[in-house]
């Protein structure tokens, strides 16, 4: 045990300890994470996979060995250091200790002081049985690498333990197929389109799998909110994937119209391809194929174009007409003036005979009724171009209109009326202005009239 001590001991001294706080920022404390207070808590677990995992691949590989042996043997719970010693008779005794001295160190061997005898701990045991089934899915023909992540879910789903994280494992993993397999479509390859629908077909076995956990987790009352979510975005994820069978249908369809077949010999380019991607020397294809070295001419674009107007220009030039050609007298074409509508020239009226005959000012509402709704509306669309400079220079009835001596003065303000069609108007007066058109015309907007 004094042994044990001294390494324990020496194996830590020559780790570095470094703070934690190190690796965040001043004003950050790290027990304000919650992630890390759940790493913090799963410590003891993290320290074994430290154990096994720190150093290089040879070293981590003679850990896993020595405890995999251990643990296969199922007749004894406990194992003495002779039997140890016998089974791994086929490692160095120095590096066998030095791997004892480790597993014992993080608690993955416990030391029977009074029995003097060995026993595998179970957290050992969850460790190696978590690696054993990565290790299984691994050596399978899944390349969708879900049947990790799904077989987690349905195991901690079959012992009522299922996570939010786990269910975050599994749809990350989805997204990532459904991004890849549209890839794969995008890009119009063939081969790369098979590949992906392989892929794709192994992946849909999973999914078809896992459907009926995920519809046992969404249906579980008593699984938190987090839960039903995740498992819900779960299949959207999984229904996304399983309709992408009809982009790869169609996208294969298409290569295959554009695929080219070399003459009657049956052959294709995708034959081809297929036939070189086999080779392993590409190069050793062309020994003694080509009797004659080639010799390639190679012309820049410029030139190309150069040569190209030349010959195109040739044979045009002598055929161009220089003269001029003969003059000829312009149409001469009669514009149609284009009477003015009635009910304008009836509102120009009246606001003439405003202008003539003006009062200090008149209310809105008596220029504008007594007239139907429609007429009283149409009326109110043409009072905001009453001094309007850009319409006065004009020509037509709204250029007569805007140079009439009237300033439009509107108020935000809607006023009810006795008035069989109009309910409403905006408050606003009519003024004269002795100015127009020539003065900048008022900020105006266009009356508001309710029909009653």
């Amino acid at each position: 045990m004094q042994n044990i001590s001294t390494n324990t001991a020496l194996s830590q001294d020559d780790e570095q300890q470094i703070s934690l706080q190190t690796y965040f920022k001043p004003e950050i404390s790290p027990d304000d994470i919650e992630q890390v207070f759940l790493l913090k808590q799963a410590q003891p677990l993290l320290q074994t996979f430290t154990a096994l995992f720190h150093g290089g691949f040879n070293g981590v590989m003679v850990r896993l060995l020595v405890l995999r042996e251990l643990v296969a043997d199922v007749g004894s719970s406990t194992v003495t250091r002779a039997d140890i010693n016998m089974k791994l008779g086929y490692l160095d005794p120095d590096s066998l200790e030095t791997v004892l001295s480790r597993l014992r160190s993080y608690q993955l061997l416990a030391w029977d002081a009074a029995q003097g005898v060995y026993r595998v701990t179970p957290m050992a045991r969850n460790v190696l049985a978590a690696i054993d089934s990565l290790l299984l899915t691994g050596k399978g023909d899944d390349e969708a690498d879900m049947g990790f992540l799904l077989s987690q879910v349905v195991g901690a789903q079959a012992v009522g333990g299922v996570t939010v994280e786990q269910l975050h494992h599994l749809l990350g993993r989805l997204v990532e197929l459904t991004e890849e397999f549209r890839d794969a479509i995008a890009s119009g390859s063939e081969f790369r389109l098979r590949a992906a629908q392989e892929k794709w077909n192994n992946a849909c076995d999973w999914v078809e799998k896992g459907s009926a956990i995920i519809h046992a987790i969404t249906s579980d009352s008593q699984a938190d909110a987090a839960t039903h979510r995740a498992a819900q975005a779960i299949g959207r994820a999984q229904s996304a994937l399983l309709n992408m069978q009809g982009m790869f249908s169609r996208a294969l369809n298409q290569i295959e119209r554009q695929r080219v077949h070399l003459g009657q010999s049956g052959l294709s380019t995708t034959d081809i391809k297929t036939w070189l991607l086999q080779q392993e020397d590409l190069a050793a294809l062309a020994i003694d194929a080509i009797a004659q070295p080639v010799k390639p001419l190679f012309v820049t674009p410029a030139e190309m174009i150069d040569v190209a107007e030349n010959e195109l220009l040739a044979d045009r030039v002598a055929a161009i007409d220089a003269s001029l050609p003969t003059g000829e007298d312009a149409p001469v074409s009669q514009s149609q003036s284009v009477g003015m509508p009635a009910e304008l020239g009836a509102w120009l009226d009246r606001l003439t005979e405003i202008a003539d005959a003006p009062p200090k000012a008149m209310k809105v509402e008596q220029a504008l009724l007594p007239a139907s709704f429609a007429i009283a509306s149409y009326r109110a669309s043409l009072l905001p171009l009453l001094g309007d400079e850009s319409e006065a220079v004009l020509q037509g009835g709204t250029a007569t209109m805007a140079r009439l001596p009237l300033v439009f003065t509107p108020q935000d303000i809607l006023q009810k009326l006795k008035d069989p069609y109009v309910a409403a108007i905006s408050v606003g007066a009519l003024t004269l202005n002795p100015l127009a058109p020539s003065a900048p015309p008022a900020p105006s907007t266009p009356t508001d009239t309710k029909h009653e």
